[in-house]
């Protein structure tokens, strides 16, 4: 079966992973503090603070805004359950907005449509890689989460995202460009947001003993500065993330050349709604290659693809349609896309044969 998401692990992994097992380094460490540096460099962001994984950066995320208690804050439906959670779980309220047809994002106008009185921030979810036109939400003048789970090499304006709200996070879970097994992290203008993002990834600890040992007496005090769970990263994740950094921009160019194959091949077929490129000011990331296919046939269309060998799969199921939320919104294009969008496979993973097969699979329905 050709999966529908996949990394590329090697020889470079598990040397960077030897090396912090024979220094008896597998919690939080040097690699860890490594890695930080290099990816906040590759990225200029002006910070970068290493965590478990991109949906308790969400949280994280949520928790530095500092917003009065219970309020509201813009989630576009159509993304992953973590953005909603990390609201919930941070005393506040999701309120759900549509996303735009053809980017599968949430616009200026779309979150208009979703504001309320007790709206206090908006989250911004880069789908699929392709970014969000965060300069056009910034008018609506609230603090914007930037989730650029899928958006690690993506752009505006030649800035990366994840750096152009206040606070943004990111994600290297099995899945992802860049991939640790489980990981994430987050950024912040704010250099005070960095420093409360250290403290609180330890149950809110101030100084580790570790860190506290060469300043003071009686290290093994420490003072607690906020109630927080602990979210520390690991070595042996942060050395996997090291190799993966080196090699992100060659597997980037191979993600981008599945990307313009399959808009190539499939730039014919009248039944297929193909995914939309980045305009001339972005790039894209290619973490998803998610096409539309008319309503009803969508779902013959994925079988006939698994009876053939081939994996799909739809990211996301529209997040106000879960009842846990108790969400009474109609968000008609989510809705849409619930029955018509399809993720295809596209990662670094995949061999030419494999690329040939999608192809010629897809070319070949006639459903």
């Amino acid at each position: 079966m050709i999966n529908v998401f996949g990394s590329l692990m090697g020889p470079e992994e598990l040397e960077e992973v030897r090396t912090s097992l024979e220094a008896q380094w597998i919690g939080i460490g040097p690699k860890t503090a490594a890695f930080e540096k290099g990816f906040a460099e590759r990225l200029g962001l002006p910070g970068f603070v290493l965590l478990d994984s991109g949906s308790n950066a969400l949280h994280l995320a949520v928790k530095l805004l500092d917003l009065p208690p219970g309020s509201d804050i813009l989630v576009p439906s159509f993304t992953w359950i973590a953005c909603a959670h990390a609201v919930v779980l941070c005393g506040h309220r999701p309120v759900f907005a549509d996303v735009d047809l053809d980017t599968h994002n949430i616009t200026l106008k779309t979150a208009q449509a979703a504001l309320t009185p007790k709206t206090r921030a908006v989250m911004v979810v880069h789908y699929g890689g392709l970014p969000a036109r965060v300069d056009e939400i910034e008018a609506l003048g609230l603090p914007i989460i930037e989730d650029a789970a899928h958006s690690v090499d993506s752009k505006l304006k030649g800035a990366h995202c994840g750096g152009l709200g206040e606070v943004g996070i990111y994600s290297f879970d099995a899945i992802k460009n860049l991939a640790m097994g489980e990981g994430g992290g987050l950024t912040a203008k704010d250099p005070a947001r960095l420093a409360r993002a250290r403290q609180l990834r330890y149950c809110g600890i101030g100084k580790s003993g570790f860190e506290a040992s060469a300043s003071k007496d009686r290290w093994w005090e420490y003072n607690v500065t906020d109630f927080f769970p602990k979210m520390l990263p690991s070595d042996i994740a942060a050395s996997i993330g090291l190799a993966q950094l080196r090699k992100l921009d060659a597997m980037q160019a191979y993600r981008r050349r599945i990307w313009e194959l399959y808009q190539k091949e499939f730039a014919s077929l009248g039944w297929l709604v193909r995914p939309q490129d980045a305009p001339a000011d972005a790039t894209h990331s290619y973490f998803t290659y998610c096409v539309r296919v008319p309503a009803g046939r969508r779902d013959a269309f994925a079988k006939y693809l698994y009876q053939n060998g081939i994996y799909t799969t739809l990211r996301y199921h529209p997040l106000h349609m879960n009842k846990i939320y108790g969400s009474q919104s109609k968000l008609p294009v989510c809705e849409r896309l619930n029955e018509e969008a399809l993720s295809l496979p596209i990662h670094p993973g995949l061999k030419d044969a494999d690329v040939a097969q999608i192809v010629d699979s897809v070319k070949a329905w006639k459903g």
